[in-house]
């Protein structure tokens, strides 16, 4: 299949696409401002465009609108987020009837790792001593790392808020390897970082001396409750750690749309990922199409297929 098929409305749609990638990729943006891109295919051959399909990445509270019909497909990141939204945990005061088209393959952890210095060795020992941290976290509080947080920190007896009354200050970042985050790493001002993405940054950190706390059995047993897993932040991957440590799973970036959408487009969008495969920027734990519909490290699936991209990929041999 051509890179750009051939039509001069796909010529214009690229050009459209880039216009979009130079308006939303401007670093200047903040995340709270116009940094997202939807697509939405459809008609435009009358006086009005009729849409078909309505595609967007954005944050985990999208679900509510994918759930409604205002939005078809969206992407969420980590799987965990999904997750909640289908049981009615965490975020979700109820059950959404959402199912999966496809997860995108991302092995990654959320990462709390601290500096030597502190000599602190668990999360329950912040709420004991109150220490007066610089705190490097998401600058966008609706993030789901920042919403993590909001569930993960209350077990041991605090919050993000009760952190900065003890005096402490947050150093807030766009992607998780933004500059800043980096520098405070090298420089030594950062005292803790609450973070995923972590194959931007937690190489530096190790090697700057931070460490990973381990979070205790008792949370991930309430962690998990809600939705999210709990997972080894392996010494294979990370040598610099003393050995693995347990923490909580940040992978799989599901393509979520709702339970009733329709069939016969679920089963195209599967199809139209596998025809262009090639021209879609993967990350290192990509395998394979099938490695989308399936269960793997990098692609955890606590929710159901939908039924059109199930039978996609059960008759192309990827499902038993």
């Amino acid at each position: 299949m051509d890179q750009l098929p051939r039509g001069a409305q796909f010529q214009r749609s690229k050009m459209l696409w880039e216009i979009a990638l130079g308006v939303a990729g401007d670093p200047a943006i903040k995340y709270y401002d116009d940094r997202d891109v939807s697509i939405v295919i459809g008609n435009g051959s009358g006086d009005a465009f009729t849409p078909a399909l309505r595609m967007a990445p954005g944050s985990p509270a999208l679900a509510h609108a994918v759930a409604k019909g205002d939005l078809d497909m969206a992407f969420v990141n980590p799987s965990g987020m999904l997750t909640q939204a289908y049981r009615g945990t965490g975020l979700y005061k109820e059950p959404l009837p959402l199912r999966v088209i496809a997860s995108y393959p991302s092995w990654d952890r959320f990462v709390a790792a601290v500096h030597p210095r502190l000599g602190i060795t668990s999360l329950a020992e912040l709420k004991e001593k109150k220490p007066a941290l610089r705190i490097s976290v998401r600058e966008d509080a609706s993030h789901s790392t920042r919403v993590l947080l909001e569930q993960l920190l209350p077990p041991y007896g605090f919050t993000l808020a009760d952190m900065e009354s003890w005096g402490g200050s947050l150093q807030l970042n766009g992607p998780p390897g933004d500059a800043r985050r980096l520098e405070g790493i090298r420089d030594g001002s950062i005292d803790i970082v609450f973070d995923e993405g972590i194959p931007t940054w937690l190489d530096l950190a190790l090697e700057c001396g931070m460490k990973p706390l381990e979070l205790e059995d008792s949370v991930l047993t309430q962690m998990e409750a809600i939705g999210w897993r709990r997972v080894a932040l392996p010494k294979s991957r990370y040598p610099l750690l003393d050995r693995d440590i347990q923490t909580i799973d940040y992978s799989g970036w599901p393509l979520y749309t709702r339970e009733s959408f329709s069939e016969e487009m679920a089963y195209k969008v599967c199809g139209a990922i596998a025809d262009r495969a090639e021209y879609i920027v993967w990350e290192d734990s990509y395998t394979g199409i099938a490695q989308l519909g399936t269960q793997t490290e990098a692609t955890p699936l606590d929710v159901p297929l939908h039924p059109g991209a199930e039978r996609w990929f059960q008759e192309h041999g990827y499902l038993k």
